[in-house]
């Protein structure tokens, strides 16, 4: 059986975490789908930066908005709203098969908007109501600023997916935003059975970041935690998780229809070649996830992927791992601020750098 199918047996679920125009005309997608078993679809600016100025699938698009008057802004979200669109509607048939449960493809904010709370509310609700489906969510980052913007969202009825997530103490501070947002619809009389929403944990990231703090630590026995930390720390926030959304509370939110905001696993490619190129889907397979997956991944996934449930076994010493660090005195909740505040910045570097390249497609047509 195709490995990446055996996920589902465990109770996670597989995005892609790429989109491009081709693969949603041509079939591709849909081979993904019924091959797979993938049942979701994750973008970011880096992807679209890809899709759009590395591959010719939206030159003829780009000259006709281009002729049609629109500037680099005006065809970028047209570009991306038509792509999710399209993903969207190809996943229908999953967004009714799961009960509402997969079938989300999800469209980042404008990234430049990450420390901006009322920014951030206003382009999520133009996205939303631009998009027009009930299986999107829009990406709004787990900054501080992004916090009320996430809560006042969900409490509108906008589906979400947190991304940036990097620290588990922030993770905790992200499903009590939801839960509040839940609480205040369900003072409101507004029904919650319709909110969806993942928690996007970033998860390759920390061990490069780590790894190097590591090996330049005095002590020697520093080393030995290299390759370690990403992997505790989503466990640790699975911790959170468990007890959080298997609480009194949640269980009292759910008996009127919610549902739990999933964590979804983010930055699953391998960075350091030194470890395996599946490392960080093997590690995390467990329930009530989402594993979010680029194409590279997935392929080596399909060919020599080994399916059980990791997720659950070790957590309290996952834990102690990460107390391991405060000993050596790394202090981790700087390393995941770094890590955010690099991730922001790299999306909006490549915001940018694709709204150059809109921007001499207009110049030139």
């Amino acid at each position: 059986m195709n490995p990446l199918k055996q996920l589902q047996t465990f109770g996670q679920s597989i995005w892609l975490d790429f989109i491009r125009r081709g693969m949603l005309h041509d079939g591709t997608l849909e081979a993904f789908i019924t091959r797979d078993g993938i049942s979701g679809m994750t973008s970011n600016p880096s992807i679209f930066e890809q899709a759009i100025a590395q591959s010719d699938d939206y030159t003829e698009a780009i000259a006709a908005l281009v002729r049609a008057g629109y500037n680099a802004d005006a065809i970028y979200q047209t570009l991306t709203v038509e792509d999710v669109q399209r993903a969207a509607d190809i996943f229908g048939s999953v967004y009714q098969e799961t009960q509402r449960r997969d079938g989300y493809v999800s469209l980042e904010v404008d990234p430049r908007l990450a420390y901006d709370t009322p920014g951030t509310v206003e382009d999520a609700r133009r996205l939303w109501a631009a998009l027009d489906r009930p299986n999107v969510m829009i990406k709004v980052p787990a900054t501080r600023e992004g916090l009320p913007a996430i809560r006042t969202l969900l409490t509108e009825g906008v589906n979400v997916n947190v991304t940036l997530l990097f620290s588990v103490t922030r993770y905790r501070a992200v499903a009590e935003a939801y839960l509040e947002a839940l609480e205040a619809r369900q003072a409101q009389g507004l029904p919650l059975d319709g909110i969806a929403s993942v928690a996007s944990f970033f998860v390759s990231r920390i061990d490069t970041l780590l790894d190097a703090l590591l090996d330049q630590h005095p002590c020697a026995d520093a080393r030995a935690l290299k390759g370690r930390i990403a992997v505790a720390s989503a466990k640790a926030a699975y911790a959170v998780y468990q007890e959080i959304f298997h609480s009194e509370r949640f269980r009292a939110l759910e008996a009127h229809g919610a549902r739990p905001q999933r964590l979804l696993w983010a930055s699953t490619s391998t960075k350091n070649p030194a470890y395996s190129d599946v490392k960080y889907i093997e590690a995390l397979i467990g329930p009530e996830t989402v594993s979010t997956v680029p194409l590279k991944t997935l392929d080596a996934y399909r060919d020599h992927g080994r399916p059980a449930e990791r997720l659950t076994q070790g957590i309290p010493e996952a834990q102690a791992t990460l107390a391991q660090l405060a000993e050596l005195q790394i202090d981790l909740e700087a390393a995941m601020q770094q890590l955010e505040e690099e991730g922001v910045q790299k999306f909006i570097k490549a915001f940018e750098s694709l709204m150059h390249t809109l921007q001499e497609a207009a110049v030139r047509a």
